[in-house]
């Protein structure tokens, strides 16, 4: 396996929006880890994250074989059974780095059993997310357990910020896995999952209402928003996937609307440097 190969199984591009999903669920749960734990629980989420795609690419090799023959497997560049090891590697690693950053800093076992919800729920979108029309909550639910678990690496019990969060990143993934599914198919199908892109952008006006300072970044998750819903309404040759990378980069952009109303704008506009970091990586490295 070249290097090249490993980046591209891994959706290596991608990897600022999982590092702002873990800043924004310790943010939201009002916890805090030490330089040294913050960077395992990144090393970790990422490694949850770059573990489930080779799994996609793993479970995905008879499709990708006919829909996209120049990827790693389907090319013969990469053996499937070395990308199912890999995959399921690092997810246990994932689980391992979590339990020992929860149990370290007092919540016991709680981040270890997140992260092992997490690693199941990637799992299980990768076995059956072409047949099953649920496929865009679990898709959802993979990233809603990021948040779970940072926040437990800090604090035993999350407060009702941490869950109305996850509900608002759960509705952005919804939108975004619907569109992602439908990327080499002639029409898109259903509006609602679409729509529920929306909701984020909605609840974020009472963010605004009450903390005016997250106003740049509820005008900068719409302006997204708008971009990536304009070219899906086109639907010319490669509006669907530039919609798709848009709305993956757009991630950090809610990560960042929810953590300054949290009123940390630091670290908001820390979380805001994703979006673009992720649109660049992805020049190099297809996010899809």
């Amino acid at each position: 396996m070249t290097f090249a190969d490993a980046l591209r199984l891994g959706r290596v591009s991608n990897l600022p929006t999982v590092w702002t999903n873990a800043l924004a669920g310790l943010v939201l749960a009002g916890g805090t880890l030490s330089p040294g734990w913050l960077v395992l629980l990144m090393l970790s989420v990422s490694l949850a994250y770059v573990g489930g795609m080779y799994l996609n690419d793993a479970f995905d090799a008879e499709i990708d074989a006919l829909e996209r023959p120049h990827r790693p497997i389907p090319s013969g560049r990469v053996p499937r059974e070395t990308v199912f090891v890999a995959g399921y590697a690092m997810l246990a690693v994932s689980v391992i780095g979590l339990g020992v950053i929860g149990d370290w800093n007092g919540t016991g076992l709680r981040a270890g059993a997140a992260g092992l919800v997490l690693a199941l729920l990637i799992v299980l979108y990768n076995r059956r997310h072409k047949e099953s029309p649920l496929s865009p909550v679990v898709m959802g639910l993979c990233r809603v357990f990021v948040y779970v678990s940072a926040a437990l690496c800090a604090t035993e019990h999350p407060p009702l910020s941490l869950w109305i969060g996850a509900a608002l990143l759960l509705c952005h993934l919804i939108g975004l896995t619907y569109v992602a599914k439908h990327e080499l198919r002639p029409r898109m199908g259903d509006a609602w999952p679409v729509a529920v892109l929306l909701v984020p952008l909605a609840y974020g006006v009472w963010i605004v209402i009450w903390n005016p300072t997250a106003a740049a970044f509820w005008l900068a998750l719409g302006g997204a928003l708008y971009v990536a819903l304009r070219a899906i309404q086109r639907r010319g040759p490669g509006d669907i996937g530039f919609a798709v990378m848009t709305l993956i980069a757009g991630i950090s952009l809610l990560d960042a609307l929810l953590i300054a109303g949290q009123e940390r704008l630091d670290l908001a506009f820390l979380a805001a440097l994703g979006f673009p970091l992720t649109l660049f990586l992805q020049r190099f490295v297809r996010g899809t």
